[in-house]
């Protein structure tokens, strides 16, 4: 297989997984098998892939940052938790096995599908939920903090911790991540889904940084392949925006979740 063909292929993957990412998440499933199938390793394609979409997580929290204010105190709460967890979850994969992580892909794919699967009833519940809380859909008025200052709280501990453990599952394969992070924070602090979501954004651009800066030194990252990747998923991203009024987000998670079961099972098959 050239090198051309196969820049092309990956080119296409990541347009194609920004595009999903932007309009209803899970582009993962697109590009990780993609860049198997070219014949990179499972470990090494993971890696690329993690340092290829880390631009479109960076432009996702650029379109939510106004959503961001008044929430500083938090997010140094929960910043360090994102990095710790997403190094150890490069960590964790570094040590793993290409043998071992072949074996566990169709399990992380099958389990990324069904987060996926699950996101819609997820955002509805959490948006129920801190809507009766906070009295109005509204909930906590734009830069005002939900958290109170002083001392840490018990439910700020809570989110630190359980977002630790999230991350560590963000640095080793990452779909579904964003689901993860947003049913936490739903669950474990009061606030407007709104603000929160801005929280995830923040946190996912977070981890996966970590994760990738980390494998920038592993020599395992397929450079000429995460470079025409990343530039993909940002074209990717673009279009996606431009698409939001013209495609159903919903049909398109139900399309990229079959096709990510499609794939666990020839993984199982193979």
């Amino acid at each position: 297989m050239s090198i051309g063909f196969e820049l092309f292929v990956a080119g296409l993957a990541s347009v194609a997984g920004g595009a999903v990412n932007a309009l209803a998440g899970g582009g993962t499933l697109i590009t990780f098998p993609t860049l198997t199938a070219l014949g990179i390793p499972a470990v090494a394609a993971n890696i690329t892939n993690t340092v290829a979409l880390c631009p479109g997580y960076l432009g996702g929290t650029f379109g939510q940052i106004k959503d961001l204010g008044g929430q500083r105190r938090r997010l140094l709460l929960l910043l360090p938790a994102g990095l710790i967890g997403g190094i150890g979850g490069g960590l964790l994969l570094l040590n793993t096995s290409e043998d071992l992580f072949r074996l566990l892909v169709p399990y992380l794919i099958l389990f990324a599908s069904a987060l996926l699967a699950v996101q819609t009833p997820v955002r509805n519940y959490l948006g129920r939920r801190a809507a009766k809380k906070n009295g109005q859909a509204g909930g906590v008025s734009p830069g005002q903090s939900a958290a109170p200052s002083g001392r840490i709280s018990g439910a700020e501990t809570a989110a630190a911790i359980l977002v630790a453990i999230a991350a560590v599952y963000g640095g080793y394969f990452g779909a579904g991540l964003s689901v993860i992070v947003l049913a936490v924070l739903g669950i474990v602090l009061d606030d407007t889904l709104t603000r929160l979501n801005a929280v995830k954004q923040f946190l996912a651009l977070v981890i996966n940084v970590a994760a990738a800066v980390f494998f920038v030194f592993s020599k395992q990252v397929v450079w000429h392949v995460a470079i025409v990747m990343a530039i993909g998923s940002i074209i990717g991203g673009f279009i996606g925006g431009r698409l939001a009024g013209a495609i159903s987000p919903a049909l398109l998670r139900r399309v990229v979740v079959t096709i990510g079961v499609i794939i666990s099972i020839i993984y199982f098959v193979r």
